[in-house]
């Protein structure tokens, strides 16, 4: 029995974590808690009026004043009573009580009857037990003498395979609901995702091998056009979770100049948001050939090429004799793509919460345009932000799980693949997963900076606006 233990210590520790992580995460209902204190906004109905008009809200709530019962008011007349109107009047006068709004602290009741919530769920848990074991298997080494299932390294990918399938049809799912997002930004994603498998092919192929610091001799044709239709499912889910977070960042960090209390960032929300979109951009320039060829020095070890660099004064000639060494500067791209991960994941509740913001500042907008402001496409507005609450955290989650992902993928020690023929009878399994790996990483951020900073550009330049 303990020779069997001893011999099976990796798989079994890692079921154990992974039974144990899943039971806490359940237990103490930690997606939930992952959102506990953010606010949000309904918008009531305006129960006065003489004509029937039917309610904004889910198909349940029939009363819809009984659920406005302990929310924050937060308009700005909150007790007054409405004046009496003389009805002889033919100019329509503005109902106050029509733009009351009010605000909810979310919880675990209230975040579990919005939909997409047992996906969330599902997706949160599955996400901290396939990166737990990813770094648990790095902490134990790996045999050289045992296969891939002595060593354990098969959970790891077995959990990372099905997250992996998890995230890509969910993303698919949400990015045709049809009322989450407008019909012209689905069309984009469509065409985003036909031009991402174009360049996929491109780059695959080393149609244009200048350009990027990858290559792929472990990779035959068919695999190659798989990894380009790959690349192109991830350009277009990825473009309606990106204009989120454009939208958000331009909020979060005030770009209107609003000065509004009600939809303030804090200074360290605002400082994690900068940071964010920052790093986001110069992670993803690491992997291009101009910059590649800045930062690192190809003669670091050569006596000549540290001469020529001390002593040459032209700018072109100091190329790739000053910098730092290449294994350092390859362990600098995993420790940014790690690094940005992390920060994306920290970065979800102010982001989140702007996005909840948005939907009070068209409140906000209308409530001010003119004398008799017409709120109903603010009420909507409210409506979906609160109603696709789960769904949004699910497009703003997928992305820095999947860098994580994809990063550990790329740093399983290729030892516990040599003993693995039946996996790895076509392709060496080594090479072949951590260039995909490490590649998809880098794709998932390039395409997430190209999208947020040129919507961001393209609200600078007043092409975009809030509303």
């Amino acid at each position: 029995m303990l020779q069997f233990l001893l011999t099976y210590k990796n798989p079994i520790l890692h079921t154990s974590l992974s039974l144990s992580l899943t039971f806490l995460l359940s237990f103490f209902k930690i997606p939930s808690l992952f959102l506990h204190g953010l606010h949000t906004y309904i918008q009531p109905e305006n129960l006065h009026q003489d004509a029937s008009r039917a309610a904004i809200r889910r198909p349940e709530s029939t009363n819809p004043s009984s659920t406005l019962q302990g929310y924050q008011h937060l308009s700005s007349k909150p007790n007054i009573e409405p004046r009496k109107r003389n009805k002889s009047k033919e100019k329509s006068e503005f109902d106050e009580n029509n733009a009351q709004i009010f605000r909810i602290t979310l919880d675990h009741s209230r975040i579990q009857s919005r939909l997409y919530f047992h996906e969330y769920r599902r997706v949160f848990t599955l996400s901290f037990v396939a990166l737990s074991s990813l770094l648990l298997q790095f902490y134990l080494g790996v045999s050289e003498s045992s296969g891939s299932f002595i060593n354990g390294t098969f959970v790891p990918l077995l959990f990372g395979f099905i997250l992996l399938c998890n995230l890509v049809l969910l993303l698919a799912k949400v990015s045709f609901e049809k009322s989450a997002s407008r019909k012209s930004e689905k069309q984009l994603s469509v065409l985003l995702g036909v031009l991402g498998f174009t360049l996929g092919l491109l780059i695959c192929f080393e149609i244009v091998p200048w350009v990027l610091d990858f290559r792929f001799e472990s990779i035959n044709g068919v695999l190659r056009v798989f990894l380009a239709v790959l690349m192109g499912f991830i350009a277009g889910f990825l473009l309606m979770p990106a204009l989120k977070i454009a939208r958000s960042f331009w909020l979060g960090t005030d770009q209107l100049r609003s000065n509004l209390s009600m939809i303030h960032c804090g200074w360290f929300s605002r400082m994690i948001l900068y940071a964010n979109t920052t790093l986001s951009m110069l992670t993803a320039l690491l992997w291009i050939n101009p910059f590649v060829e800045i930062l690192v020095n190809k003669n670091i070890d050569n006596a000549k090429g540290a001469r020529l660099a001390s002593e040459i004064g032209d700018a072109e000639r100091l190329v790739g004799n000053v910098g730092m060494s290449l294994s350092d500067f390859n362990k600098l791209r995993v420790w940014c793509l790690l690094l940005l991960g992390l920060l994306q994941v920290v970065a979800l509740r102010p982001n989140l919460q702007m996005y909840l913001n948005e939907a009070l500042l068209s409140w906000y907008q209308r409530l001010h345009a003119s004398k008799i402001p017409d709120l109903d496409f603010s009420r909507a507005k409210v409506f979906l932000h609160n109603h696709y609450l789960c769904l949004v955290v699910l497009q703003f989650l997928a992305p820095p799980i999947l860098v994580l992902l994809f990063v550990g993928l790329s740093q399983i020690d290729g030892n516990s693949f040599l003993s693995s023929q039946s996996i790895c009878s076509l392709q060496p399994c080594s090479s072949f997963v951590k260039e995909v790996a490490l590649f998809l990483a880098w794709w998932v951020v390039f395409v997430w900076a190209v999208f947020s900073s040129g919507s961001l550009v393209l609200y600078r330049r007043g092409i975009l606006y809030m509303s």
